[in-house]
Formats: structure tokens, C-alpha cells, sequence
């Protein structure tokens, strides 16, 4: 039996045992079987680099093994995975003891476990100094390696890994090659105090998502195995017997603490160290907040469980410490964990499942796009029944087949997708996937153009790409028809209403009202959202019409240069080559869709029903908006602002003349800024930007009017 399988197995068996009715002879057996399963996940992930389980099925492993060995204290032993920290170091590196132990943490999976670690921390200080409200630390949890750097007289002597938190493995000539690890402290020219005499610097050495994807590019076009995640990718970097190839590694550090610290004065909060630690020149988190209200804490992990993909690196939790160190002293630890600090969990983005089937679709613009069918699983919260593949390379370069257990994620927002297949877990019956070579909707011989790769069916007759185009149209970002979704999307060509786009605008309630679902009034809410869109902007418009290469910010740019759909359909390839940010290949999309005799009638059409073919005079180019509020001026939007979300308050600058980009840069004009801003501030401060920052609707509907030099 695989490991994958003992894990299957022993998962179903947690399923249905009730530990408050288990004999001793029973809790022994089931204590033994999950001690074996954690250690052989814990070599995989701590040594090997090589984990098969999501880290939400390992947790429950990890937090079952736990409960029972609380409900039976006499079967606990020392060697159990509960009392001791990961696996032993591989033997290929040096041993390096820790002088302090590198402890892991206790978890906290929401809000109400957070809470209840607080009021635990509450009740620990209560003796020594009464009731107390501490204030806490919290720090982003990098999902990377962690490391220990030891410094003599400012110059870096040492570097060790984690390895099972007593003993790690010497890395100093790796991390030597990490251009973001200082080799000396404090920087040169800097005008800091001089650095401890000794001092053990703790931190995270990861490898941002940018870099990741950029490295695994470059690994597939040498025929070498891609990296499955970032995290694999930095500690695998960190084991290479050749410090050669380390540096060439992408690799990235933060620093988010210390160990023992000698030849300086004693910081009394650990606010201070990281403050200390930043002057000395130690790359930084630049989220860290500290919170002197705890529900002020809940609402900062819940934004960062939200809003992780934002970030260029992956993070799993929230790290929340006590800040003051004679606190922590009071509370102690138990076992491997302080009692003073708490990972808060995010909810799981990756599970494993069943591959059942293979099946492709044709999206709007006749790409055909394969899809994995899946068992049903839980991640994050939602079951997930259907994966993207991608491409045939991607399946093909992963080996992915029907029948595979494969390792699925879902990232915020973002359609699940298949990471790879577990080839151990492999029966024999799996079957390789055959890419189709015709279309499946209309029969027609599919296509793959230089350089891409994706299949194409060509035929702009095609029913499914119809489908996908009418999805297209009507979503949020397009036309946005409120009510009208893909499903209803589908009904509407099926039944035959519609043929083309335009004819959604000659719709009328009698021809919704035989619809399943539709009464009179639901139809007439229909009717009026569908008559709402004619006014929509016209780089919505182009964006909407589904043109190959032309999304959002193409559509806008374009718009910007021309005042017409008449006008871009006139434009020669040539002629919008020549506007910044328009490519060869996306001018000759553009030209290529407006000669085709269909599309210029669908062009006549919408005007003929009242949809507006113009440019507003919100989507004038700079010049031509001064006399608007934010004519002219570039923005950039952090935070969560007031009463608007982020699409919404992104428009309302648009329509007042504003360009909102989603980068700083030396065009940017000023940095608005909502609740739990993110590292934009920061860099939008060090380059002395003008930062406005938002409170209530009320001032952001006065900004909006005013401008940023208060103009109307």
C-alpha cells in the first residue's frame, strides 16, 4: 500500500471514530498508525522537498494524533511527532545545533481560534500582572524555508536551516549567494549604531511567485523538471551541494525575529527588535502591524486570507506574537510551541483527487481549452468538481491522465486549475488524454497557429464560440447586464432569441416571459439592465466584442486614440503599431477582425439598437480631459476603500478623466489609500508621492469631485 493510500485510509477511519468512546487497546492502534503516516509526510516536506498531501489534510492528521494523545496522556512518547519539531537533516550537509531551539507554532483556523488563544494568553499573565489586554505583533507567513543567520561583530558566520528546530543543516556557503542576506550589518554608509557583538537573526528565504514562474520557464526550455511550487523551488535552491547553482537562483529574505543576542542593550518588545533589525539593514516584511485591539487583529488576518494574491510571494497565515518580551517569559511554551505566538491558518487552496475524465471546450475565440474533470473536493471552502489543464503541453510536459490522483489548487478568484499528477499513486488503469484534432461543436479541422499553444477552431459559424462570446459580452467588466449570466447566456441562443450581440438589444419582455423563471417584472428588470448597457463606454464596447488579444487595458488604450468603432475600423495594421503600448500582433488582430464582412454588420448593427459606438469624453486622452476633475492625472488604489469596491472605485476615477494603473511609478500622481494599505505605501512614500488617504465615503466622493488639488 502506497502512502498516498495508508493516508486515504486512515483518513475515512478518522471520519467515523469517536475518541470519547475509544478503548485503550483501540486509541493504541490508531495512535500508532497516525504517529507512522505524520512521520513519513514529515520527511517528504521537511527532507525531501517532496510533499504528496495538501497542508490542510496533513493539519487534521496532525490535530487528531494531538487530541488523542490528550484524551490518553499515558500512550504520549518522546519520539512522537507532537514533541518534537519536522524530521532530522539530510546527511548530505554539516549538522548545526541550534543554541536555541527553532519552535514551531500552535494554529489558530479563524477568527473564533484566535480568539480563544488570546483569552488563553490572558489568563496565563493573570497571576503576574492582572488583567491585561497585551498588544500583539502580527507578521505575513511566508510560505518558505526558515533559516538561522549568526553574526559576528556585524559579519555573517553562520547559516543553518530549520531542520527538526534542535539540529538543522549548515548552509553558510548557499546562503552566501542570496544577494538579498546581508554579509555584513549594518550596511555600508549607513549611520547606525554599531551592530551586537553576536547575534542569531531569524528569517524566511523564499522565492517570489514572478520569479518562480520565470525559473520554471527557463528549467522546461533546458528539458529539466520544473519546480511545484515556490516554496519547493527556494528550499531545493538552499540544498544544492553546488553553491554555484544557488546563486543562480532567484532568491529572496525577510527577517522576522532573532535568537540569542549578545553585546547590546535588552529590547523590551519584539516591535523593537524588528525595528532594530530594519536598521541594520535586514530585508522586511512590509505588512507587520502591531494591534492593541483584538478584533482590530481579526480583521487583518481575515484581509490577508482574502487578499494574499495580491502579494508577488506566497503566503499560508498569519504569524500574531506577543509583543512584550516579559509576557512571553511569563507564558513559557509547551512542548515544541510557544504559548505566546499563534499561526493563523489560511483556508486550504490545494486538495487531492480523482481525475475522471478529460473534456474540451471551445471558448470564444475558437481556442480549445481542455478540461479536467474531478471528483468533488473541498478547497477553501468550495467544492470544486472541474479543474482548467490549460493546453495540450500542459498535459502532456505533466503527464497528466484520466484516472490520475492529481494535486488540484484554487487560488482567491482564480479557476481551479490541475498542478500535476501523484505517479505513485498510479494503478495501471490510468489512460494518456489524445488531444482532439477536430472541433467538437461543429466538426470542423482544428488549427495551431506559430507560436501558440493553443488548437483553434476557425469556423466563425461556430455555435460554441457564440455561447462563449454572448458570456463574454454581458459579464462585469464588459457590458455588465446585471441578471444576465452564462447559464441564461446559453438559454437565449439555444432557444434561438439571439444570433448575434445586437440582437440582445431588440429583445422585449413577451420574449422572456415563456422562459422557465421568468414573470413579468423578472423580464422587465432583464429588459432594463440589457437597455442600461447602450450607454457603457466604448473601450468597454471593444473589450466586450471579444477581438483576440484585446482585453481590458488594450481596449482602453486604443480608445484613447481613437473616437469611434467607424474610426478603428478604418485604421490600417500600420497605423496602430504606432500607438504606444499596440504590438504587431495585436494592431493586426484589430485590422483582421474589422475586414471580416459579419463583424462590420455587427458594427451597423449596434449602432442601428442604440448601443453608443463613441468615446465618451471620461476616455478623452489626457489632453483632452483637463477640464475633468482627474484630467490628466494618474492613480494608484491600496487598501480597502469605503462603500466601493475596487472595480467600482477604479470607474468612478475613470469617469472623472483619471487613469488608474495598478503599479507605482514615476507617472503616478498620487497613491489613494483605504484600510490595510499594502506595500504600495510604502513605495509610493520612499518616492514621495502624494498620498491621500480615505476614511469614509464621504471623502472619497469629495476627492473624486475635487480632484487631487481640490478642483470641481
Amino acid at each position: 500500500m502506497t502512502l498516498l493510500d495508508e493516508t486515504r485510509t486512515l483518513l475515512d477511519r478518522l471520519s467515523s471514530v469517536d475518541v470519547d468512546r475509544l478503548c485503550h487497546e483501540d486509541a493504541e492502534d490508531l495512535i500508532s498508525a497516525l504517529r507512522s503516516v505524520v512521520r513519513q509526510h514529515d520527511h517528504r516536506y521537511y527532507v525531501q522537498d517532496d510533499p504528496i498531501l495538501p497542508d490542510a489534510e496533513y493539519d487534521r492528521l496532525y490535530r487528531a494524533l494531538q487530541r488523542l494523545e490528550r484524551a490518553f496522556p499515558a500512550l504520549v512518547t518522546e519520539d512522537s511527532p507532537t514533541q518534537r519539531v519536522g524530521d532530522a537533516p539530510i546527511e548530505a550537509f554539516d549538522k548545526r545545533e541550534h543554541p536555541e531551539p527553532m519552535l514551531s507554532l500552535s494554529n489558530a483556523f479563524d477568527a473564533d481560534g484566535l480568539r480563544e488563544w488570546y483569552a488563553r494568553c490572558q489568563r496565563g499573565l493573570a497571576d503576574a500582572y492582572g488583567a491585561v489586554e497585551p498588544a500583539v505583533v502580527a507578521e505575513l507567513k511566508i510560505d518558505g524555508l526558515a533559516v538561522a543567520l549568526t553574526y559576528d561583530n556585524g559579519q555573517l558566520d553562520v547559516a543553518a536551516t530549520r531542520g527538526n528546530g534542535e539540529v538543522g543543516e549548515d548552509i553558510t556557503h548557499n546562503i552566501r549567494t542570496v544577494h538579498r542576506i546581508p554579509l555584513r550589518v549594518p550596511p555600508d554608509g549607513a549611520n547606525n549604531a554599531a551592530p551586537p557583538q553576536h547575534m542569531e537573526v531569524r528569517g524566511e528565504v523564499f522565492m517570489r511567485k514572478s520569479e518562480f514562474e520565470a525559473l520554471n520557464t527557463r528549467l522546461r526550455a533546458s528539458g529539466e523538471d520544473p519546480f511545484a511550487n515556490p516554496r519547493n523551488a527556494a528550499a531545493g535552491s538552499l540544498r544544492q551541494l553546488d553553491p554555484r547553482v544557488t546563486a543562480e537562483r532567484p532568491l529572496s529574505f525577510f527577517a522576522y525575529g532573532t535568537g540569542p543576542v549578545d553585546g547590546t542593550g535588552a529590547l523590551d518588545t519584539h516591535a523593537d527588535v524588528l525595528q532594530a533589525l530594519n536598521a541594520l539593514g535586514f530585508p522586511m516584511e512590509a505588512h507587520t502591524q502591531s494591534f492593541e485591539n483584538l478584533e482590530a487583529l481579526v480583521d487583518f488576518c481575515e484581509h490577508w486570507a482574502e487578499h494574499r494574491d495580491a502579494l508577488d510571494y506566497e503566503i499560508d497565515g498569519v504569524v500574531v506574537k506577543i509583543d512584550r518580551h516579559a509576557y512571553r517569559d511569563e507564558l513559557g511554551a509547551i512542548a515544541n510551541a510557544p504559548r505566546w505566538a499563534v499561526a493563523y491558518k489560511f483556508p486550504a487552496r490545494e486538495a487531492t483527487t480523482t481525475l475522471t475524465d478529460i473534456v474540451v471546450n471551445v471558448g470564444r475565440t475558437g481556442a480549445i481549452k481542455p478540461e479536467a474533470v474531478l471528483e468533488p473536493v473541498p478547497i477553501g471552502g468550495v467544492t470544486v468538481s472541474q479543474a482548467t489543464l490549460h493546453n495540450e503541453d500542459y498535459i502532456r510536459d505533466r503527464d497528466i491522465r484520466e484516472g490520475d490522483t492529481v494535486v488540484v489548487k484554487r487560488a482567491g478568484d482564480v479557476i481551479p486549475q490541475v498542478v500535476r499528477p501523484i505517479p505513485e499513486a498510479r494503478t495501471g488503469d490510468e489512460t494518456p488524454f489524445v488531444f482532439p484534432d477536430t472541433c467538437p461543436a461543429c466538426g470542423t479541422e482544428l488549427v495551431r497557429l506559430d507560436g501558440e499553444a493553443d488548437w483553434y477552431c476557425m469556423n466563425t459559424e461556430c455555435p460554441a464560440q457564440f455561447k462563449r462570446l454572448v458570456e463574454h459580452f454581458v459579464q462585469r467588466n464588459a457590458m455588465d447586464i446585471e441578471g444576465l449570466g452564462e447559464r441564461l447566456a446559453h438559454r437565449l441562443v439555444d432557444e434561438g432569441l439571439i444570433t448575434t450581440l445586437a440582437d440582445l438589444y431588440r429583445l422585449e419582455v413577451e420574449d422572456l416571459m415563456p422562459l422557465e423563471g421568468f414573470a413579468e417584472k423578472s423580464a422587465q428588470n432583464l429588459i432594463d439592465a440589457i437597455d442600461a448597457s447602450r450607454e457603457r463606454r466604448l473601450s468597454r464596447l471593444l473589450f466586450a466584442l471579444g477581438i483576440r488579444h484585446v482585453g481590458r487595458t488594450v481596449a482602453e488604450t486604443v480608445v484613447e486614440h481613437v473616437g469611434s468603432l467607424d474610426e478603428l475600423a478604418r485604421a490600417r495594421a500600420d497605423e496602430l503599431v504606432s500607438i504606444d503600448g499596440i504590438g504587431p500582433v495585436i494592431a493586426r488582430s484589430i485590422a483582421d477582425w474589422f475586414r471580416v464582412d459579419r463583424n462590420q454588420q455587427l458594427v451597423a448593427d449596434l449602432k442601428a439598437v442604440g448601443v453608443n459606438t463613441e468615446r465618451l469624453p471620461s476616455e478623452a486622452p489626457p489632453d483632452d480631459a483637463d477640464g475633468l476633475p482627474w484630467g490628466g492625472r494618474t492613480v494608484v488604489l491600496t487598501g480597502s476603500l469605503p462603500g466601493f469596491t475596487r472595480r467600482e472605485a477604479s470607474s468612478r476615477f475613470e469617469d472623472a478623466g483619471g487613469s488608474v494603473t495598478s503599479s507605482v511609478s514615476g507617472n503616478t500622481d498620487a497613491l489613494i489609500v483605504g484600510a490595510n494599505p499594502g506595500s504600495k505605501l510604502e513605495e509610493a512614500e520612499q518616492r514621495g508621492i502624494p498620498v491621500v488617504r480615505i476614511e469614509t465615503q464621504e471623502q472619497f466622493e469629495t476627492l473624486v469631485q475635487r480632484g487631487l488639488n481640490g478642483r470641481e
